[in-house]
C-alpha cells in the first residue's frame, strides 16, 4: 500500500509498507509517471504502539517529491483506492481543498528571498474560514504523519509549498508585459525584487478582511439592584464581541483557551474603532476581557455619535432590546357640549368655546405631572421610566413638560385653540393625538364620523359612499359655521356634493358660486340634472344684470353662478347682498392672497364659505394658507407668520413638528379624497402613466445649441431680475424650439419639409394617433402653448380627416360648450387639443382614454388636473396618459430631478419654474446642455 509523508523542509515522500529492499511498488495507474524512479531517500516512520505494545519507529525506503510534483500527484490521486493509504489520502484531500480556494479566488502574490533572488509566490489569503478550515485539517491529521512535528507547523508547510504550484497549473501561462505577474505565472525569478516591495505585499495581504469576523459592541444595561436612582450614574458594559458570517456574536475572553488569532483580530479591529470614537480611550475595562465600562453621558454620546463613527470601521454596536428611543409627542384633549350654540345662529363659526388640555406623551405611554417633572429634571437624556430604559430628548422633553403645565383652558373660542398652534410659541413636540368630546368630536377627531343626512328629494342622484360622507361632512361644517375645504379629486363629483347640500337646506338667502369660465356651463347643466328645483341664474357676459335689477334677479333664484373676473369686477354689489354661502370652485384662483381676486373673496360676506379644490396646494404652502383664510379668515395667521412658521420649515428644512402641527390645525377643515384610493372609488378603471421620448431633428438640434449659446452670454454679466428673466426666457424658447422649429421661429413655416417632418415629437405623436385611431378610441393633446395648438391642430385634422377642435382661452363659452358636447358624442370627433391653462379644469371629457401632454409644465399638480378630465367618474376605459419629451435634453432632465422629488407631508406640493433661476451657470450649463443622444438618426 502506498504511503505518503510531509516533512517541512523536505516535502512529500512516498513510501510502501512491503517495500524493504528498494523495489518498486504497484502503484495506481494515475501514478505511472513515478514507476521510473527508484526508492533513494530513507524516511523514518514512526507506527503508533500494538496493543499492550511499545510506540515503533522504522526507517523506509521513499521517493521525494517537488511541490510541483507533489500538488500534481495529490490533485490526481483517487479518494478510494486499495492500493492508496489514509495518510496519502488525507494530503490529497488537503491538495484538493487548496484548489477549492485558489478557483474561488482567495489566493495573493508574495515576495520569497531565496538564493540571493526574489521569487514570486503564491500564499492563501487567509481569513476566518481559511482558519477554521486548517483547525479542522489539523485536529484530522493521520497520526503517521505527526511524527514529522506539531501538525499546524506541518499543515502550514504544506499550504505554504502546494498552493504556488496549483496556482499555477490553474493559470497556465498566459501572456504578460507587467514583470511581477510574468513570474509569477512562469515562475521565474522577479528581477525588481526588494525588501520593500516584499513587505508591502505582506501589508496588502495583512490588510484584507476576507471572512473576518466583523467587530460587535454588544451594550449591555447595568443590573436592577445597582440602580437605586433612575438619576443616578450608572456604569454600562460594552461588551466587545466578533461575529462570524451568519452566527451570533461571540464575547472575546482574554485568557489562555481564545484563539491568539482571534483576539488579535479583535484587539486590532477595537482599536480602530477607538480611534474613530476616542471617547471609548480613557474608559475602565472589565477584568479579563476586552470590555469597557461607560458612564451613562457616554452611552447617550455613544448612541447620538459614536455608534456611527465606528460604522465606519466596521464595527457594530448592539442596543439592549428592552431600550426604546422614544420621541416625545403632544396630545391634546377637548372637550365640548354635545348641543353648541350654532345650531340657533350658524354664524357662531370659530367663536364656539371649548374646553382643552394638552398632555405629553412617549410613545405609547402618557406621562404623569410626577413622570414629567423628574425626566424634565433628569441629568441625562437616558432614564429609566416605568421599568425600561428610555432615551428620549431631555431638552425638548422640558420644554413640552413647561408647555403642557401653561396651556389649557376653561370656556375658550375653538379659533383660540387653533391659533395657539400657529403662535411664536407653538407645542414643541409633533401633534399626534387629538380627541374630543361633544360636538368637536366629529370636528377634530380623525376618522369621526358626522351624522348621516338622508339624500334630499329633490337630488336625482345615488350618492357614492364617499360622496355621501361628503354630504355629512358639508352639514355638519355648514350647522357649525365653519368654512371648510372640500379637496376630492378631479372627477370624484364635488359638484353633485355641493349640490346635494345646497337641495339639504333649503335656504331661504342664495348661495354664490364662483368658477373659471370654462366650467360655468358644467354647474348651470349639472345643476338642471341633478337637482332640478334649484332656481339658478348665470352672471355672466356684456348683457348681465346690474344695480336693482340684479338685486332682484338674486332674491328670486338660489343658486347665482359667476366667474372669478366678475366677483372681482362686480365685488361691490355682491359685498351688498345678504349671502347664505360663497363658494369658490377651482379655489387655487385665489391662491395668491395678493389678487383682486382673493382679496374680492375675502370682502363678500356669507354666512358660510366653502373651497372646491383637486389640488390645494400647486407650488407653495403659502396657496393652502390663502385657500384656508379664505373659508376661516385669520385662522393660519398673517402670510409672514405662516412662512417663518410652516412653509419655510416645512419647505426647506422638512419639519416635522411643524408638519404634524400643520396637519393638526388644517384637518379638521379639509376633506381630501384621492381617486387612486380603493376604499374611495372601485369601479374607476386604471390610470397607466408613461414618459415617452422623442429624439430631436437636426434643425431642432441647430437652433437649441444657439438658445443655449445666447443665454450664457446673456446671464454672463447679468444679475438679479435680468438673469432670471433670461433664464426663463431661454426656458421657454428651449421648450419652443422641442416642440417644432416653426413654433419657435414663429415664421408660418409648414410642418413638414419635403414631406420630412421637422420635429422629431410631431413624428412620433403621428405614430401614436394612428395607433390610438385605428382602435376606433379618442384623445386629448395638451399643450401650454396657443400657438403650438393653433399650428398643429390644422396639421393632424388633414393628416387625419377629421375634425381637430382647439379648446384655448379665447373660445368664447358658447363655443366651448359646443366642443365638450361634440366631443362626447359617439360621431364626434376623435381628436381634441386643450391648452393646459384653459382646459385643465371643470371639464368632464370622458369619451377620452388616451391623454397626450405634448409640452410639460413642470408641474405634476397641474398635469394631473389636465390629465383628469378623462380620468374621472364615467370613464369605463383604462386611461393612458403619455407625457412627451426630448432626449437629451433640459426636458428630460428637469423631468428626472422632479420625479427623484416627493411630495411635502402628503400635501401634493408641487414644484414651477421659478427655482431654475436661482442656479449658478455652471448648473444651468449642465441643465440646458444638448445631450449626444439627443439627435434622432
Amino acid at each position: 500500500m502506498l504511503h505518503g509523508l510531509w516533512s517541512p523542509g523536505e516535502g512529500l515522500k512516498l513510501w510502501d509498507d512491503e517495500v524493504s529492499d528498494g523495489s518498486e511498488p504497484e502503484l495506481p495507474s494515475a501514478h505511472a509517471h513515478i514507476l521510473t524512479r527508484t526508492f533513494r531517500h530513507r524516511v523514518e516512520v514512526s507506527f503508533p504502539p500494538a496493543e499492550g505494545g511499545a510506540h515503533r519507529s522504522a526507517i523506509i525506503p521513499a521517493i521525494a517529491l517537488a511541490p510541483a510534483d507533489a500538488a500534481d500527484l495529490l490533485l490526481r490521486t483517487p479518494s478510494q483506492h486499495a492500493a492508496i493509504s489514509g495518510d496519502l489520502r488525507y494530503l490529497a484531500h488537503v491538495a484538493r481543498g487548496i484548489e477549492r480556494w485558489v478557483r474561488s479566488g482567495r489566493v495573493v502574490p508574495a515576495l520569497q528571498l531565496a538564493d540571493g533572488q526574489w521569487w514570486p509566490r503564491w500564499r492563501l489569503v487567509g481569513g476566518e474560514r481559511q482558519r477554521a478550515w486548517s483547525s479542522e485539517l489539523a485536529v484530522a491529521m493521520p497520526s503517521v504523519q505527526r511524527s514529522a512535528g506539531r501538525p499546524k507547523a506541518v499543515l502550514d508547510d504544506i499550504l505554504a509549498e502546494l498552493t504556488d504550484p496549483i496556482v499555477r497549473s490553474i493559470l497556465g501561462k498566459p501572456d504578460s508585459n507587467t514583470p511581477l505577474l510574468e513570474a509569477l505565472v512562469r515562475d521565474d525569478a522577479y528581477v525588481e525584487g526588494t525588501q520593500q516591495a516584499a513587505a508591502l505585499l505582506d501589508k496588502w495581504r495583512g490588510s484584507l478582511t476576507v471572512d473576518e469576523p466583523s467587530l460587535v459592541l454588544r451594550l449591555l444595561e447595568p443590573d436592577e439592584e445597582e440602580v437605586d436612582d433612575p438619576d443616578d450614574e450608572a456604569l454600562w458594559t460594552l461588551q466587545v464581541c466578533l461575529r462570524a458570517d451568519g452566527e451570533a456574536p461571540v464575547p472575546v475572553p482574554v485568557n489562555r483557551k481564545v484563539d491568539a488569532a482571534l483576539l488579535s483580530i479583535a484587539v486590532r479591529k477595537l482599536g480602530d474603532a477607538v480611534n474613530a470614537y476616542p471617547l471609548l480611550r480613557e474608559l475602565p475595562k472589565q477584568e479579563d476581557t476586552l470590555d469597557l465600562l461607560l458612564p451613562t453621558s457616554v452611552v447617550i454620546d455613544l448612541v447620538e455619535h459614536g455608534a456611527t463613527a465606528m460604522a465606519a470601521t466596521g464595527a457594530a454596536v448592539l442596543l439592549p432590546r428592552a431600550w426604546t428611543r422614544l420621541d416625545p409627542s403632544m396630545r391634546l384633549r377637548v372637550e365640548s357640549p354635545s348641543v353648541t350654540k350654532a345650531a340657533a345662529d350658524r354664524a357662531v363659526g370659530l367663536d364656539e368655546l371649548v374646553s382643552y388640555d394638552w398632555q405629553l406623551q412617549l410613545g405609547d405611554m402618557v406621562l404623569t405631572e410626577a413622570e414629567m417633572a423628574r425626566l424634565a429634571a433628569s441629568k441625562g437624556d437616558l432614564v429609566r421610566l416605568r421599568g425600561q430604559w428610555v432615551l428620549a430628548d431631555g431638552g425638548q422633553l422640558a420644554r413640552a413638560a413647561k408647555y403642557v403645565a401653561e396651556h389649557h383652558g376653561d370656556g375658550t373660542a375653538l379659533g383660540t385653540l387653533m391659533r395657539e398652534m400657529t403662535s411664536a410659541d407653538p407645542p414643541p413636540a409633533p401633534v399626534d393625538d387629538i380627541r374630543a368630546t361633544g360636538w368637536a368630536a366629529a370636528l377634530l377627531e380623525p376618522g369621526a364620523t358626522p351624522e348621516r343626512i338622508p339624500v334630499p328629494d329633490g337630488v336625482n342622484a345615488t350618492l357614492r359612499p364617499y360622496q355621501q360622507r361628503g354630504l355629512d361632512w358639508l352639514v355638519y361644517m355648514s350647522r357649525l359655521g365653519l368654512g371648510a375645504v372640500l379637496a376630492d379629486d378631479m372627477g370624484l363629483g364635488k359638484t353633485l356634493q355641493v349640490l346635494a347640500l345646497l337641495a339639504h337646506e333649503q335656504s331661504a338667502a342664495p348661495t354664490l358660486l364662483v368658477a373659471p369660465m370654462s366650467v360655468v356651463g358644467n354647474w348651470q347643466r349639472e345643476a338642471a340634472k341633478f337637482t332640478p328645483s334649484l332656481r339658478v341664474m348665470v352672471h355672466h357676459g356684456p348683457a348681465r344684470r346690474r344695480g336693482e335689477e340684479l338685486d332682484a334677479a338674486i332674491g328670486e333664484h338660489d343658486l347665482i353662478v359667476t366667474t372669478y373676473a366678475l366677483m372681482a369686477k362686480d365685488r361691490a354689489q355682491f359685498m351688498e347682498q345678504n349671502w347664505r354661502r360663497l363658494v369658490l370652485d377651482e379655489a387655487q384662483h385665489i391662491k395668491n392672497s395678493g389678487t383682486v381676486q382673493a382679496k374680492a373673496a375675502l370682502a363678500i360676506p356669507a354666512q358660510h364659505k366653502l373651497a372646491l379644490t383637486g389640488t390645494p396646494v400647486e407650488n407653495r404652502l403659502d396657496e393652502l394658507r390663502s385657500i384656508l383664510d379664505f373659508a376661516n379668515a385669520g385662522m393660519l395667521g398673517t402670510p409672514a407668520d405662516f412662512r417663518n412658521r410652516f412653509s419655510v420649515p416645512i419647505e426647506r428644512e422638512k419639519d416635522e413638528g411643524a408638519v404634524s402641527r400643520l396637519r393638526a390645525i388644517t384637518s379638521p377643515f379639509i376633506l381630501r379624497r384621492v381617486k387612486t384610493d380603493p376604499t374611495v372609488i372601485s369601479d374607476l378603471p386604471e390610470k397607466n402613466e408613461m414618459t415617452v421620448r422623442s429624439n430631436l431633428s437636426a434643425e431642432q438640434a441647430g437652433l437649441y445649441q444657439a438658445v443655449v449659446d445666447d443665454m450664457l452670454a446673456q446671464i454672463a454679466d447679468a444679475k438679479g431680475m435680468k438673469r432670471k428673466g433670461a433664464v426663463l426666457a431661454a426656458l421657454t424658447r428651449l421648450k419652443q424650439v422641442c416642440n417644432h422649429p416653426a413654433h419657435f421661429l414663429s415664421d408660418g413655416s409648414p410642418v413638414l419639409e419635403r414631406g420630412r417632418h421637422r420635429s422629431g415629437k410631431i413624428a412620433l405623436v403621428e405614430d401614436m394617433l394612428d395607433s390610438i385611431l385605428g382602435e376606433n378610441e379618442k384623445a386629448l393633446l395638451f399643450t401650454q402653448f396657443r400657438e403650438f395648438g393653433e399650428l398643429v391642430a390644422p396639421y393632424f385634422a388633414e393628416r387625419f380627416g377629421t375634425d381637430v377642435p382647439f379648446l384655448h382661452g379665447g373660445v368664447s363659452k358658447t363655443k366651448r360648450d359646443k366642443m365638450v358636447s361634440q366631443f362626447q358624442s359617439d360621431d364626434g370627433p376623435p381628436i381634441m387639443m386643450l391648452s393646459l391653462k384653459a382646459g385643465g379644469t371643470g371639464l368632464n371629457l370622458t369619451a377620452a382614454n388616451h391623454v397626450v401632454h405634448l409640452d410639460r409644465w413642470w408641474n405634476p399638480a397641474v398635469e394631473n388636473q389636465a390629465t383628469d378630465r378623462a380620468f374621472r367618474i364615467g370613464q369605463r376605459k383604462n386611461v393612458q396618459v403619455q407625457k412627451l419629451l426630448c432626449v437629451g435634453t433640459v426636458e428630460e432632465r428637469i423631468d428626472s430631478m422632479l420625479s427623484s422629488k416627493q411630495d411635502l407631508a402628503d400635501l401634493a406640493v408641487g414644484t414651477g419654474e421659478s427655482w431654475v433661476t436661482e442656479m449658478d451657470t455652471a448648473e444651468l450649463r449642465e441643465l440646458f446642455r444638448l445631450g449626444d443622444d439627443a439627435v434622432g438618426e
